[in-house]
Formats: structure tokens, sequence, C-alpha cells
């Protein structure tokens, strides 16, 4: 007869659970130390967002600006010469679109602004009739009221102004610093890889250099598919736009492509910005019909092109994507919502890579054919990066 707490199997069993409870517990302060790594990552590049922003959006110019320097390396250009012409190209050609867009919206605002007034007028007279049938006395103390409340907040409105000013001066800034930078990299980015190697000893510095190539690759993935979207989609609501009739149908469908660099919510923006121009300019049923013209567009978009494009490109899921374009806008506005699939993009392929890693020391019959993970870079030229 046993007695209590003496049963065969008792201390097998005690030291399992222990054993369970030290492997857990062990484990849950890895994932401690882990997210306060981020916690402080987070922290460090919000305290330094004013050189991790133009930094970011040189190495996003640095991708398109690239193959072209490149060609013109190889037929001969030194490499200052080239970084400078493709940069000095592309500020050019920005320059003239800002031009083409201001110039339009000029054209149109006479036009725009007599017909917001009929397109008020309108509103008015819906209002006072069924089903609300609000009287005129009350559309005009309804007006009156927004008014006095519009007065008491010129103070505000005045200081937002202001707050506006001075982020302009920042974003002109930043833009100025993001193409110094890409031309630095565009420059003397070829060199950066071998002295990397060097400073970080072979083993170490074979493995940055690998995750750096696919990083690069993957943000040249990602400006090629959103370009190609955003265009196909400019194209698609220009063309719908100037069938309808809706006025600055050019500018929209610009500014559509704009929009498409940021992914979800640009495209959305861009389509709500054509639906209200054409209902100021154009009535309710064109309204009804650039609507429907913006929504199957964006439907094709996300249901055809982008899984095609990006599957082949970023390897992100849809509801990756949208989390972080959510996060990074909630974060840091319009630039964090512009930035936030790159740097999704760039955190999967480390993860891959890290999973590589893995699978390459864990797997007993490694496969000969696979990609390299042990810190040697591909001699591939394609995976060449400045």
């Amino acid at each position: 007869m046993h007695t209590e707490g003496t049963e065969p199997g008792w201390e097998d069993r005690t030291a399992a659970i222990a054993h369970g409870l030290s492997w857990v517990a062990r484990w849950s302060l890895r994932v401690v130390l882990i997210a306060l790594g981020a916690i402080l990552l987070g922290v460090l590049v919000a305290r330094l967002w004013v050189i991790v922003l133009p930094v970011l959006l040189a190495l996003l110019l640095a991708t398109v600006l690239w193959p072209p320097a490149a060609w013109l390396r190889r037929h001969g250009w030194p490499p200052a010469l080239a970084a400078a012409a493709v940069v000095g190209g592309g500020l050019l050609g920005l320059v003239v679109v800002v031009a083409l867009l201001a110039r339009s919206i000029t054209g149109g605002v006479a036009d725009i602004a007599a017909s917001a007034t009929g397109g008020i007028e309108q509103i008015r007279q819906w209002l006072a009739g069924p089903p609300l049938n609000l009287a005129q006395s009350q559309l005009d103390a309804a007006l009156e009221a927004a008014t006095m409340r519009l007065q008491q907040s010129v103070s505000s409105i005045a200081s937002g102004l202001l707050t506006g000013v001075g982020a302009l001066a920042s974003g002109l800034v930043t833009g100025l610093l993001a193409l110094v930078l890409a031309f630095l990299f565009i420059k003397d980015g070829p060199r950066f890889l071998p002295w990397l190697r060097g400073a970080v000893g072979e083993r170490a510095g074979g493995h940055i250099s690998e995750v750096l190539v696919r990083i690069w690759a993957a943000l040249g993935g990602f400006i090629q598919t959103q370009a190609a979207v955003a265009l196909i989609d400019a194209v698609l609501i220009g063309i719908g736009l100037v069938l309808v009739g809706v006025p600055l149908a050019l500018t929209l469908a610009v500014l559509t492509f704009l929009g498409g660099f940021v992914p979800i919510v640009g495209a959305l923006v861009a389509g709500a910005l054509a639906v209200l121009v054409a209902l100021v300019t154009n009535g309710f049923t064109a309204a009804l019909i650039v609507l429907g013209i913006v929504v199957a567009v964006q439907q094709v978009e996300g249901n055809v092109l982008q899984p095609i494009l990006q599957s082949r490109s970023l390897q992100l899921h849809a509801a990756v994507v949208l989390l972080a374009v959510t996060a990074g806008s909630s974060l840091y506005g319009i630039a964090g919502a512009f930035l936030s699939v790159p740097v999704a993009a760039a955190a999967a392929v480390v993860l891959r890579y890290l999973g590589e890693c893995v699978d390459a020391r864990t797997s007993p019959d490694p496969d000969p054919t696979a990609e390299p993970v042990d810190g040697e870079v591909s001699n591939d030229p394609a995976s060449e990066a400045p």
C-alpha cells in the first residue's frame, strides 16, 4: 500500500510539469526581451524620425533611379555624373508634373466654383423638400450658428495655418535631404556591401549582405508593382472621367496615379475626390457613374492586379498590407502609410531568411539546389544593389 505522494510515476509527473513550466518561463522571458527591444527600436525611430524619414525616402528613390544610373555607368559615365543625371532628370520630371497639375487646376477653378454654388443651392432645396421639409428659417438658423462657430474658431484656424506652414517647410527640407541622400546612395552604393563585409567579418557580413540584397530587391519590386497598378488605375479612371465629361480629368488621373503609391488608403482618397468633383460639377447622376467606375476599377485592382503582381514581388497577404498601412498611418501619418508596406516587406524578407537558416541547420538532407543561407551572397548580377 502506497502512502500519499509516493505513487509510482509521481516524481516523473512532477518533473514533467516542472520542465514544461521552466520551458514556458524561458520562452516567455525571451519574448518579453524581444518585445522590449522592439519597443526601444520604435522609441528610437520616433525620436530620430527627422533622420529616418529622409533615409527611407532616399532608399526608395534610389531603387527607382538605380537602373538608369547603372546603365549609364556601364556605358562609361563616372559614378557622380550618372547619379547627378538620373536625380536631376527625376526632379525635372516631378517639376513638370506639378506644373501641369497646377495649370490644369487653375484653369478649372472658375467652373468648379460656379458648379459648387449650384450644388449648394441644390442641397438647400433638397433639405427644404421632402422627406426632411426643413423650413427656410431653420436653414438660416443653422447657417448662422455655423458662421458664429467659425468666427469663434478664428484663432484656432490661424494657429492651424501656421502649423501647416511649418509642416510644409519641414516637408521641403525632408525632400531636399532625401534627394541629396539618394544621390549619395546611387553614387557610392556599390561600395557599401564590400565595406560592410570587411567591417563586421566575413561570416556575419555575408549574412547581412544577403539580407540587404534581398531587401533591395523587395523594395524595387514594391515600387515597380505599385507603379504598374497605379498607372492602370489612373488610365482606366481617367478614361471613365473623360467619357462622363468631368472636368480636371487629367488632374484627377494623375492624383489617382500618385495616390496608388499609398496602398489601399491612397486609392480610396483619390476615388472619393473624383466622385466629389463629379458631384459638384456634373450632378448626382454623374457622381454615381463615377463612383461605379472607381469601385469597378478598384475591385479589379484589389482582386486581380495586386494579388498577381505583389505575390511575385512582396509575397505579402492583403491582411498584412492593410494592417501595416493602418499602423503606419496611425503612428506617422501619410509618410507612415506610404512607408509601411516597404517596411513590412523588408521585415518579411528578414523572417524568411531566418527561416531558411533554421531549415538549413535542422534539415537532415539539405537541398543542394536551395539558395545559399551560409552568409555567401549570390553571384547573380541581377541581385547587385548599390
